[in-house]
């Protein structure tokens, strides 16, 4: 398995030329001695060393024949490929002999060349001439066709003049474009001048096609052949237009014209001028229904001969009824605006939020059959921004709000008036006092309300806020007519003969009102009353309640000033005639509805306890001994228990009467030891915590028998318990007045120290 010395030597100097080959060498026979040391390390294998040189000798034979059949197949192809290159050389050396043979050719007929040049201008000039022969006959006929073209013109015959025109356009197009090709410019003012009835036949064709595009919407119902013509030649002028364009090297004088646009642009300005450019709308009466029912009649009427006539009559991709649709919609856009900008009452406002909300896009306008569905104005926006909507919807309130305003005015007016005749105010069927105020007011804001739902929601609930704080001035204004009507009936008291049948009839028109304020809410699950408005309410209430309680203090207070007297203590039917007095005055009470009625009562009966009591602190009169504290108790009993017993008669409980304090008051006055007033005084200001130290002292001076050091007890007693009103507690004595105490008369003439 080893190399002998001759190979050693045989290899090394291919080993020095290809050092990889000899690193290759070297792995084979290192794994070649690994493998032969594997195999024949035992002894019982070398017997098979035969058989492995015969099989080792076979595959090197096979090898080196793979190796020699290589070789000779690559030497092969490299001598074909030499052979290849060395006859691509020949022909390489034959084109350069053939090359130099043409180039001194070349350089023997330079001369001759230059008479070719000659020629090749000459042939140009020819070419020239030819051409400017062949145009001669229509140059020489350029103002005869004119006069023809001009003819044709006069006599309508729209398609052949156009023709005629297209011919003379090509033949001064050709040759200006082919000056400007030459760059003589200077001379293209001279054929521009040669061909200027071109202008001419234009405008006069032109004004022709306007004509008929503006009469269009009668053409196509009367005689569509005039229509399509002056179509045609529109569509004609598009596609000069649109060659010239794309060529882009040389735009004629007056290209392009852009007659399709020129037709939107007349056919929008027929529409817009014959109906919206008119003189200016009657925004007053019904001019202005009129108006609108017109524009709706006839655009209804025109989009239909648009749909069923015009659309037949132009090219698909016109989109005419599109056109004429949004052209309308805008038209009626900007005259909306026109005539929102006229000072325009509540009737015409509220015409056109629904012409514009509801009419339009109705079956009776936009969506009528006949132009469904290929009549969609959806897609143009609103008629009416939603600035505009707003703005709009907000003079309308304003305008409603003038003649709510107007309408309560006068009805207060009515109602007032009323009061002065001769006879008291009707009565329902239940007898109580009252009037049509509420129902008129009220009708009057519900009407207004239902009428702006019919718009949008936003509308009604404008109108809603608006009527309530109308409704609410509308107290104000009640109220202080109230007070006017009050003091006029001071200065004479029999005028209004029925003041207080009246003054009843309105607390029971307050209390409709009330009540059926939440029915004015446009969202039935949503019907309080706001607090403001209930506020108004109350204080109308209060401000009747106090008109009435002053009349009955006029006719009490006759009463009240006899008491404390002796005559009183001797017995007298003071009492009695506060009574009939009262008694009289519950009789009219009767006329008003139960909840106002109990605290009419309530006040009445809180007045009679502080006038009663006031009276009593007057110091009219000083009880001079036992016996006269003895009367005064006996009388306060008396008059107490009638008074109390009149008002339990009159449903009023005893618990939520006033009169109580009567029954304490008595107390201080009956007490017979008058050391013991510092704890009955205690007892009586934790109950009435109102008291103050000026009533007491009023108190101890009617008794007549209390010392200065009782009093100045009492009255330490009493800063020493300071008393906090609950919530709770109805007040009596803060409304008593204490006369002032009388200053000492002083006889020096000198000061006072």
């Amino acid at each position: 398995m080893g190399m002998s010395a001759e190979d050693e030597r045989a290899v090394s100097p291919r080993d020095e030329e290809w050092p990889e080959v000899e690193k290759a060498e070297k792995l084979a026979r290192g794994a070649a001695l690994k493998w032969a040391s594997g195999v024949f390390y035992c002894p019982e294998k070398l017997e098979g060393l035969g058989q492995y040189r015969r099989r080792e000798t076979q595959r090197n034979s096979s090898i080196q024949s793979r190796l020699k059949s290589t070789i000779q197949s690559y030497l092969e192809g490299v001598s074909v490929g030499l052979e290849q290159l060395r006859s691509a050389t020949q022909e390489v050396q034959s084109v350069c002999q053939d090359l130099g043979a043409a180039q001194w050719a070349l350089l023997d007929s330079a001369d001759r060349f230059q008479g070719l040049q000659q020629m090749r201008a000459l042939m140009a000039e020819h070419m020239q001439l030819a051409s400017v022969v062949q145009v001669l006959p229509q140059l020489f006929s350029v103002h005869e066709v004119f006069s023809h073209t001009l003819h044709l013109l006069r006599g309508q015959h729209l398609l052949e003049a156009h023709a005629e025109v297209m011919m003379m356009e090509h033949l001064r197009d050709d040759i200006l474009s082919e000056l400007h090709l030459r760059g003589l410019s200077s001379a293209q003012a001279t054929v521009l001048s040669y061909f200027g009835g071109l202008q001419e036949l234009n405008e006069g064709l032109a004004k022709q096609l306007w004509d008929i595009v503006g009469n269009s919407l009668r053409l196509v119902r009367e005689d569509p052949v005039v229509f399509v013509t002056a179509v045609r030649i529109i569509e004609r002028e598009e596609k000069i237009d649109d060659t010239l364009l794309l060529e882009a090297t040389f735009l004629p004088p007056g290209r392009p014209k852009g007659w399709r646009q020129k037709f939107y642009h007349v056919l929008q300005e027929t529409i817009t001028g014959a109906r919206f450019h008119a003189a200016r709308v009657d925004a007053k009466g019904p001019g202005l229904a009129r108006h609108l029912a017109a524009l709706q009649n006839d655009i209804v009427s025109e989009l239909r001969v648009v749909k069923d006539l015009m659309v037949q009559c132009v090219p698909a991709h016109y989109n005419i009824l599109s056109v004429c649709t949004a052209t309308y919609h805008q038209a009626l856009t900007s005259h909306l605006q026109d005539i929102l900008r006229e000072d325009l009452d509540k009737q015409a406002l509220f015409l056109l939020l629904e012409w514009a909300l509801h009419v339009y896009h109705s079956p009776e306008m936009m969506g009528h059959p006949d132009l469904l569905p290929e009549v969609d104005v959806s897609a143009l926006g609103p008629l009416m921004s939603p600035e505009l909507m707003d703005q709009t919807e907000r003079k309308y309130v304003v305008k409603v709000k003038a003649s709510v305003l107007q309408w309560m005015q006068r009805t207060l007016e009515m109602e007032f008036k009323e009061w002065f005749r001769e006879e008291e105010p009707e009565t329902d069927h239940q007898g109580f006092f009252q009037s049509a105020l509420p129902v008129i007011v009220m009708q009057m804001l519900s009407e207004n309300i239902q009428v702006a739902s019919f718009i949008t929601d936003s509308l009604q609930q404008k109108v809603y806020n608006m009527a309530l704080e109308e409704l609410e001035a509308f107290l104000g204004r009640l109220r202080e007519a109230l007070v006017q009507c009050g003091k006029e009936h001071q200065k004479d008291r029999t005028v209004p003969k029925y003041y207080v049948s009246y003054l009843l009839a309105m607390l029971n028109n307050n209390l409709a009102l009330s009540s059926s304020v939440s029915s004015l809410h446009p969202d039935t699950a949503r019907r309080e009353v706001p607090m403001s408005l209930q506020a108004a309410l109350d204080r109308t209430q209060k401000k009747a309640c106090q008109l009435l309680l002053e009349e009955l203090l006029l006719d009490l207070q006759p009463l009240c000033l006899q008491l404390p007297s002796r005559k009183w203590l001797s017995g007298s039917q003071l009492v009695s005639s506060m009574c009939e007095v009262i008694d009289k005055y519950a009789k009219d009470f009767s006329h008003v509805k139960k909840p106002v009625f109990t605290l009419l009562l309530a006040e009445t009966e809180l007045l009679v306890a502080s006038q009663y009591l006031q009276a009593l602190m007057q110091k009219k009169m000083v009880c001079k001994n036992e016996e006269e504290r003895g009367q005064l108790c006996n009388c306060l009993l008396q008059d107490a228990t009638q008074l109390q017993e009149l008002f339990c008669g009159l449903g009023l409980d005893q618990s939520q009467q006033s009169l109580e304090a009567v029954f304490a008051l008595r107390e201080l006055i009956c007490l017979k030891d008058p050391a013991l007033l510092s704890l009955e005084v205690l007892g009586f200001i934790t109950k009435y915590p109102d008291v103050s130290d000026e009533h007491i002292t009023t108190l101890l001076d009617l008794r007549g028998d209390v010392s200065k050091e009782v009093r100045h007890m009492v009255l330490e007693m009493m800063t020493q318990h300071p008393q906090v009103l609950p919530e709770s507690y109805r007040p009596i004595f803060n409304t008593i007045l204490v006369p002032a105490p009388e200053l000492p008369f002083c006889l020096s003439k000198g000061k006072c120290a």
